[in-house]
């Protein structure tokens, strides 16, 4: 019986003919593809590598980062905010979060900028923007970015998660407290229903922060252009899990004696350190989930171990040259953006851009500048950057098409093999064979014949 039902939930979930079935199934189908291939990206281990990585960071770099926050959100008028934010924050802990808070921010406000000097304001903004740089490494990975910002966009765009995302935060929980503050409390609640409005608010206002926060950092650090929905749909996902382990880890906390008598001092940083992997790897799971939330044909493969047949290459390499040629013959009726060659092909995101960076290399293709796309930002960046040829598609040949196939991702490992001459006189006629096969064809032949 157990079987059968797994089974039948198997076939819901992957089922093909979608005309079977209504919106709210479609729905929850894509949902549960989504909760699927998230649990396999953990099973991989690479989320929760990340995790632990952004763990060793914050510890490097978490006092810094306040520190800098301090100087900006102290211009504001904001800065008394720190505590009940880190209070928030580590609630988790229990107890031991006013502990950890009043030393935090104790280091916070014994670190004077002003007498650092150049060399010692500059290590600590570089820590700090190292803590941003790794984040954007792992939703960079998260979303299957190969590109990091080059410096003068990481500069601008770091700068501005620094400057401004403490602002709004802190901002927005100094709303929050001023909204639980005495007098207007003990005015609201001599209306009708409104105390049980108070506590309902009083649940959600910290876990709306939350989303606020996520979707923040989903829609403005990964190194692409994120949908605010696709972002929203992530964070709102990752806020809910936040508050429930938020919740079951104050209760673990509660309850660890054993872990005070055996780590006396250290339990504190234990536990601290545990609820800093937690934090990062339910943002790297909500980040996961933007991510198939708006690349729904990434649900079609069940795994992301692709490899290259030797066919499979040639035949990519042609469909999107062909794709690419007949956008630029008709960019009225065709699409050469990246999502759109995928949809077209039908094949994996991870295989598409790889292939299409074989293309670029090879100088067969060029991206334009879309919205968003900046020089050396890569494949696969900018809304609206289009694939287009590199030259007059009568000057790309089928052999040029070919050659880029067969020679994808190859780094010259192939001038490395210890070949002996009876293999290299047959690689030779195989190559001359295809070669003159294709000789007279050209990209525009292609287009023209698939018109």
């Amino acid at each position: 019986m157990p079987n059968s039902i797994l089974q039948r939930v198997h076939d819901f979930i992957w089922i093909e003919d979608l005309a079977t079935l209504s919106a709210m199934q479609r729905r929850v189908r894509h949902f549960m593809q989504i909760v699927v291939m998230v649990l396999r990206d953990l099973k991989e281990g690479q989320i929760t590598l990340r995790a632990m990585g952004l763990v060793y960071t914050t510890l490097l770099s978490f006092v810094p980062l306040l520190a800098v926050s301090f100087s900006v959100l102290k211009g504001f008028g904001v800065h008394n905010q720190i505590e009940p934010f880190l209070l928030n924050f580590l609630s988790p802990l229990g107890d031991q979060s006013v502990e950890v808070t009043n030393n935090i921010v104790g280091f916070v406000e014994n670190m004077k900028i002003g007498v650092l000097g150049a060399i010692g304001l500059g290590m600590l903004m570089y820590t700090v923007i190292s803590l941003i740089q790794k984040i954007e490494s792992a939703l960079n990975f998260t979303w299957r970015l190969t590109a990091n910002r080059n410096l003068a966009q990481r500069f601008s765009n770091y700068l501005s998660v620094v400057m401004v995302g403490p602002v709004l935060v802190f901002s927005a929980i100094g709303i929050s407290a001023s909204l639980k503050s005495q007098p207007i409390m003990d005015a609201i609640q001599t209306l009708p229903y409104m105390g049980e409005v108070i506590q309902f608010l009083g649940l959600l206002i910290p876990t709306v922060l939350i989303i606020f926060a996520f979707t923040f950092v989903y829609k403005l650090v990964p190194n692409t252009q994120v949908n605010f929905t696709s972002a929203l749909y992530g964070a709102v996902i990752s806020g809910i899990l936040w508050r429930l382990t938020g919740n079951m880890f104050a209760n673990f906390a509660s309850g660890s004696t054993s872990y005070t008598a055996i780590y006396s001092g250290f339990a504190i940083l234990l536990l601290f350190m545990i609820w800093l992997y937690l934090g990062w790897l339910i943002l790297l799971i909500g980040a996961s989930i933007s991510y198939y939330f708006q690349n729904p044909h990434s649900l079609r493969y069940r795994t992301e171990k692709f490899t290259f047949s030797a066919i499979m290459r040639e035949k990519m390499a042609l469909q999107l040259m062909l794709e690419i040629g007949r956008a630029h013959f008709h960019p009225e009726r065709y699409q050469s953006t990246e999502e759109a060659l995928m949809d077209l092909i039908k094949a994996p995101q991870v295989m598409t851009r790889r292939m299409i960076q074989s293309l670029a290399d090879a100088s067969l293709i060029e991206l334009s500048q879309g919205v968003g796309q900046g020089v050396g930002q890569g494949i696969g960046q900018g809304v609206g950057a289009r694939y287009l040829p590199a030259a007059s598609i009568e000057n790309i040949s089928v052999e040029d098409i070919l050659k880029a196939a067969r020679d994808a991702e190859d780094d010259g490992l192939s001038q490395q093999l210890d070949k002996s001459d009876v293999v290299n006189e047959i690689h030779h006629d195989i190559s001359r064979a295809i070669d003159q096969s294709v000789s007279d064809k050209t990209l525009k032949d292609m287009v023209l014949k698939s018109l």
